[in-house]
């Protein structure tokens, strides 16, 4: 059996990632970051490590993304927007129940309403 043990996150900004995804998911750096990678942990509880890694060769974003899950998306997407996030061009269908948002590298991820 296996489990997911950490998101490796490609950045191109490491100290700007560290603080968006820290305040973002309310993590903490499990350790000083090196030069070009840094892990992020929940602050309390459980949870799955945020990997970021500096280290890319390129300027586009990856075909990767998360869905944050939570009860209330329209506080949650404001938050982040004020986090340095940025509204996604979207064709959503009837009744989505997602937003679409990209972290200040241009990675996007998914703001889900459950």
């Amino acid at each position: 059996m296996l489990n997911i043990g950490a998101i490796v996150w490609g950045v191109r900004d490491l100290p700007r990632a560290i603080a968006f995804w820290s305040a973002a998911l309310d993590y903490k750096l499990s350790r000083a970051p090196d030069v070009d990678f840094a892990i992020l942990v929940p602050k309390e509880g459980a949870g799955i490590q945020l990997s970021l890694n500096a280290a890319v060769t390129s300027d586009k974003p990856k075909r990767h993304h998360l869905d944050l899950f939570t009860h209330n998306q329209e506080r949650e997407v404001a938050r982040l927007l004020e986090l340095g996030a940025t509204r996604v061009a979207w064709r959503y269908e009837p009744g989505a129940d997602y937003v679409v948002l990209a972290d200040p590298d241009g990675n996007t991820f998914c703001v889900v309403g459950i």
